[in-house]
């Protein structure tokens, strides 16, 4: 079995693969102080919680935009699973060109979500990623990275607003019932929930006109399901396709 490993700003996210199904996911919080065998019993732990132990785990393939914590899994593969990782980086094959002034500022997983955009839907495809920053990744019809647009997330708005301000209260991300709220709570959550919403709309829309063809919208990402619920503009959501993609380019450097 292939366990795929991204780790986030956020999140660490690990997907255990056994062929091309996607058994089973777990999400931690990221800590770049965390020892490698912290993670190491963290990640034995909940493989044993599903029947599972390192002697299951023969292939390991990581994709990383937090790097100091690379290193940190390195040696757990090797300590834990004695396997060496495939690890997205420079000079690995993705499938994926890249359109971009300099190709070596897009992070790994935006990549891997491309390369699984591109295998899971035909046509353009906007990704929507709605987690610490909100990103727009723009795929085109034959798979190429066109390039994108970054925004703040939703959470770190949210925080910013309690933390700069002296009168504003932290408020839980859930979508009022209306627009116009009638008090600080609604207020707040209307002006982040359906601000982002509009965001979202605002940006896919541009997207499309200079796509010149409609293209699908792949939300995913933390707050997605939120999102979701709040707009018609996103197509599908999918929450593990930086895992998906992950597999395909491990797939494509191992066959």
């Amino acid at each position: 079995m292939l366990l795929a490993i991204d780790i986030g700003n956020t999140n660490i996210t690990f997907g255990i693969f056994e062929n091309d199904q996607l058994r089973v996911t777990w999400r931690v919080a990221t800590n770049v102080d965390q020892m490698p065998d912290e993670y190491g019993i963290l990640l034995s732990n909940l493989l044993r919680h599903h029947g599972m132990g390192a002697t299951d785990i023969n292939e390991i393939a990581i994709c990383s935009t937090v790097s100091p914590l690379t290193p940190t899994f390195l040696e757990l593969c090797q300590k834990y699973f004695n396997i060496t990782p495939f690890v997205v980086g420079a000079g690995v094959k993705t499938g994926v060109s890249i359109h971009m002034d300099n190709p070596r500022e897009v992070g790994p997983d935006r990549i891997a979500n491309a390369a699984a955009a591109h295998h899971l839907y035909s046509g353009p495809t906007i990704i929507v990623d709605v987690g610490t920053a909100t990103t727009f990744d723009v795929i085109s019809k034959d798979g190429a990275f066109m390039g994108g647009a970054i925004a703040t997330g939703i959470n770190t708005a949210a925080e910013a607003l309690f933390r700069r301000t002296a009168a504003l209260p932290r408020v839980e991300l859930v979508a009022p019932k209306r627009a116009i709220g009638t008090n600080t709570i609604t207020a707040m959550q209307s002006g982040i929930i359906f601000g982002f919403v509009g965001l979202i709309e605002g940006m896919v829309n541009r997207m499309w006109k200079e796509l010149g063809e409609k293209p699908t919208v792949v939300a995913t990402g933390g707050y997605a399901h939120l999102m979701a619920k709040e707009t018609t503009m996103i197509d599908t959501l999918e929450p593990n396709i930086t895992l998906i993609g992950l597999r395909l380019i491990y797939l494509m450097n191992n066959s």
